[in-house]
Formats: structure tokens, C-alpha cells, sequence
């Protein structure tokens, strides 16, 4: 059994399928990644997806498909990615365990490098359980 290095809510999947079903015919999902910016240091970048780059990983639930980029990996590994409805916005949000900070207003993160030592022996754990 493989290790997802993201996962994705129910909420999350029934918007992404909403924003390919509204972009048009060339529309196939949505590309997570990180870049850097914000006051944290880095920010998550959500795109379109409209040609797949073989060199992303997928993730897919319900129909949902979502790629994300090789470069960002080490430090989306374990994320649950949300989608959240309130009074004040809507957005993707993201769960993630390798998140150290993140300034006032939640427009951007500090993140660390996910430890794989680490995330290889709760594996081995959960297995042998």
C-alpha cells in the first residue's frame, strides 16, 4: 500500500469537480504547489490544469483530480487539503503537519521540509499494528 502525500475532504473534491465543470472542455483538475512570498514566507498557489505535467503526483477522490508539484512534495506530505465556507471567505484551506507558522491574516505559512525517517517509521507502525 502506497503513502498519500495528500489528502482531500469531501468538500474539498465536490469544489474542485465544481471549478472543472465551469472552466470549459480542457479543464482536468487543479495543481497545488508552494511558492515563496507573504510575511510567513511562503504561500500554497492553486491553478487550472488544462494539460498534466507527468512529472506531478495525483491525487484523485470521488472524480476530483488534483496534481501537485514535484517541488513542493517535501513540504505537502501528510496535508489534508479543505474547503471552507464562512461568513467572512471561501477557500481551499490545508491541515498540514509540516506547518510551523503563519502570519495574522493566513495568506501565508512557514513550512518545514517533511521528515521522512520519521514518517517512515509511523508507517511501519501503523502497519504492525
Amino acid at each position: 500500500m502506497g503513502f498519500a502525500i495528500m489528502t482531500m475532504t469531501d468538500a474539498a473534491a465536490a469544489r474542485v469537480k465544481e471549478i472543472v465543470e465551469n472552466s470549459g472542455p480542457d479543464a482536468k483538475g487543479i495543481r497545488v504547489g508552494i511558492k515563496k512570498g507573504g510575511c510567513a514566507g511562503m504561500e500554497y498557489t492553486i491553478d487550472l490544469v488544462t494539460e498534466p505535467n507527468a512529472r506531478d503526483d495525483r491525487i484523485e477522490r470521488d472524480g476530483a483530480v488534483v496534481w501537485l508539484e514535484p517541488a513542493a512534495v517535501l513540504y505537502l506530505l501528510g496535508t489534508e487539503i479543505d474547503f471552507e465556507n464562512t461568513t467572512l471567505r471561501s477557500g481551499f484551506t490545508f491541515r498540514n503537519p509540516n506547518q510551523t507558522s503563519a502570519c495574522g491574516c493566513g495568506e501565508s505559512v512557514e513550512l518545514k521540509a517533511a521528515d521522512l525517517a520519521e514518517l517512515a517509521k509511523q508507517r511501519e507502525t501503523s502497519v504492525h499494528v
